[in-house]
């Protein structure tokens, strides 16, 4: 008990750069409090004093604005960050190293009795607002972005936005990575080595277009030399270092 609230202080601390310590997270952060709380309701629940569980749910919610149905599975390190308004249903599971941000609902589509509730896998991140619902999956490392509404799996390592929630793209390769700081020579502070920001995407979209540009004028240039003609030179920035890569995959 006592090595999982420290593993949960720790990854409070690594995770929110506001946290100023452990005793101020233990006392003011209402993630942790909620937890806890649901670990007692939680075995409670599995003991088949499901009342009891359910009393000591409500006053969590009451405390904490957090709502967490007894019977949920939760991982490891699990952190919800603010926590007012999110709500986990009762057949939902999430794994370790969990991020959950306020207003989130991991919501059920159906009055079945069974499986109705999302699963998270490792590590996967869901923004302030966003709603996952029905019994679907949500990969490994996975990141739903705020106010997204996503009702079908979401691969491994891919981020959703929108609504209906969709893949705007997977992880780009480093080296991909590397490509477009070497054509913008500028490798921004917000920009996540998996998703580019759609003005460093654009960037490096447009520097492809003027390469393959260079390469059709020069080669009208050397058409209309050989036919006689006089092209006056003119000198132009050196593009030697922008290496085309391939695009990145499409938007599904």
């Amino acid at each position: 008990m006592f090595d999982s609230l420290r593993e949960d202080i720790q990854c409070i601390r690594d995770r929110d750069p506001a946290a100023r310590g452990g005793f101020e997270i233990l006392t003011t952060y209402p993630g942790i409090h909620a937890l806890g709380l649901h670990r007692i309701s939680h075995g409670l629940w599995r003991r088949n004093l499901k009342w009891l569980a359910k009393v000591i749910a409500a006053f969590s919610r009451w405390l904490t604005g957090i709502e967490i149905h007894p019977n949920v599975i939760i991982g490891q390190r699990f952190f919800i960050d603010h926590g007012m308004g999110v709500v986990i249903g009762e057949t939902a599971e999430i794994g370790d190293d969990c991020t959950l941000y306020q207003g989130v609902t991991l919501g059920g589509t159906s009055w079945s009795k069974g499986k109705r509730h999302p699963t998270l896998g490792n590590g996967v991140v869901v923004g302030a607002g966003a709603k996952v619902l029905g019994p679907i999956t949500v990969g490994e490392d996975a990141r739903v972005g705020s106010n997204a509404v996503v009702v079908k799996d979401v691969p491994p390592g891919t981020t959703v936005i929108g609504i209906p929630g969709h893949v705007i793209q997977g992880r780009a390769p480093e080296e991909q990575h590397r490509a477009i700081v070497e054509k913008i020579e500028f490798d921004s502070y917000g920009l996540p080595k998996d998703v580019p920001d759609p003005v460093t995407n654009a960037i490096n979209r447009m520097l492809d277009h003027i390469h393959a540009m260079d390469e059709k004028v020069d080669a009208i240039g050397s058409a209309v030399t050989n036919l006689g003609g006089n092209i006056e030179d003119v000198d132009l920035p050196d593009l030697e270092h922008c290496e085309v890569e391939p695009d990145y995959p499409e938007r599904n």
